[in-house]
């Protein structure tokens, strides 16, 4: 299979070009096949809209095109990260300090492979969580095989969606439900 971070280093600079943080890039395997994820937001909105998905799906798509780097066949997902968004980069855990994160480890730590907790911030490269049972813990990044903020009221109250619009036609339809 493909190298994850040879296609990283294709995508992040048109992500880049583009005004867009990447976020992940992941081949994954699945029932339907290979799928190349590609996920990226805008520092501004830590977001991305349909259109700019689009765009960016466009340019790394013909890049692809060009390059040929996977050899088998797979599908292009190009995606804003979400709510509840992997946790890939250093600076990551202190942009959501104070919010809910589950993390699976590479290697043990007190006795564990997976830890939930709030993100207390960084220090240097130890990434600093209050884990119920641990309490304050600190985790070296490169022990970190994966991490995903957790949907809590708080993180949705702190997540604003870039655009209301359709969401009138939405409360009618519910009103006319009732």
């Amino acid at each position: 299979m493909t190298d994850t971070k040879a296609l990283e280093v294709l995508v992040e600079p048109i992500a880049t070009a583009m005004g867009f943080d990447l976020v992940r890039v992941a081949l994954m395997k699945g029932a339907g096949g290979l799928t190349l994820q590609v996920m990226a937001e805008d520092p501004a909105t830590r977001q991305l809209t349909i259109d700019q998905c689009a765009a960016l799906s466009r340019r790394v798509s013909d890049m692809l095109d060009e390059v040929d780097p996977i050899a088998d066949e797979y599908h292009l997902e190009v995606s804003s990260p979400g709510i509840d968004r992997p946790l890939t980069r250093l600076q990551d855990f202190a942009d959501w300090a104070g919010y809910v994160a589950k993390f699976q480890l590479t290697e043990l730590l007190e006795g564990r492979k997976r830890l939930q907790g709030h993100i207390l911030g960084l220090d240097d490269a130890m990434v600093r969580i209050a884990v119920e049972g641990l309490g304050e813990t600190a985790v070296p990044f490169a022990n970190i095989a994966g991490a995903k903020l957790v949907l809590t009221d708080d993180l949705i109250k702190a997540t604003k969606p870039l655009s209301s619009e359709g969401v009138d036609a939405l409360d009618e339809e519910e009103e006319e439900d009732d």
